[in-house]
């Protein structure tokens, strides 16, 4: 990772409903570690690998085969902006994890590129979670992480990686990117979790 973009400054006003310190925006700020890789859908594959070895693989044919989703969700960055309503199309991990057989606690997410983040696999479960392709009505841009990304939204949005290629379920939590250099370890914006001592 060469670089972290220089971050954002939009218009604020408080809002309600908003997590403790977050201020929203009407834009959609672009804020990355490192360059934006660009990866053709010909060439992307995504893959889910269990504590013991086993690599469930989709190629972007067969992930966008799979029942698709459109949730509306609000989104919060460490940053402290947040943007609401925002709509995506994508497909739930409920569905990648429904034949995954594992016993694992955690996920450990890799993006091309080189990101990593980690989260408990409970917050992908649930109807909480999405790999998405699709923003607003268009294929998902790669500023944002296209032709796609992990979507949490209850979490922070480092916890969203971009450009995803793969989560490796583990046993044991293991720190990623963000979380190596001082973030939160699980990132709750209503909890204001953005660093190790909050």
């Amino acid at each position: 990772m060469g670089f972290v973009s220089r971050g954002f400054s939009g218009r604020r006003r408080p809002a309600a409903d908003l997590p403790p310190g977050q201020y929203l925006t009407d834009d959609f700020p672009v804020l990355s570690a490192g360059p934006t890789p660009h990866v053709p859908t010909d060439e992307w594959e995504f893959t889910i690998t269990t504590e013991t070895g086993d690599v469930h693989r989709w190629d972007w044919a067969s992930l966008r085969a799979l029942p698709a989703e459109t949730p509306t969700v609000d989104l919060h960055c460490v940053t402290r902006w947040s943007k609401l309503a925002t709509t995506w199309e994508g497909v739930s991990l409920d569905t990648l994890l429904a034949d995954v057989d594992t016993g694992a606690d955690y996920a450990f997410v890799q993006s091309y590129g080189g990101y990593t983040t980690n989260l408990p696999l409970e917050d992908l479960l649930d109807g909480q979670a999405w790999i998405a392709y699709r923003y607003d009505d268009a294929d998902l841009p790669a500023e944002h992480g296209g032709p796609a990304r992990l979507l949490v939204p209850h979490l922070y949005l480092w916890k969203s990686a971009k450009w995803v290629r793969g989560i490796r379920l583990t046993p044991e939590e293991e720190p990623g990117f963000w979380e190596t250099a001082g973030y939160h370890i699980y990132g709750d914006p209503w909890r204001e979790q953005r660093y190790w001592d909050e």
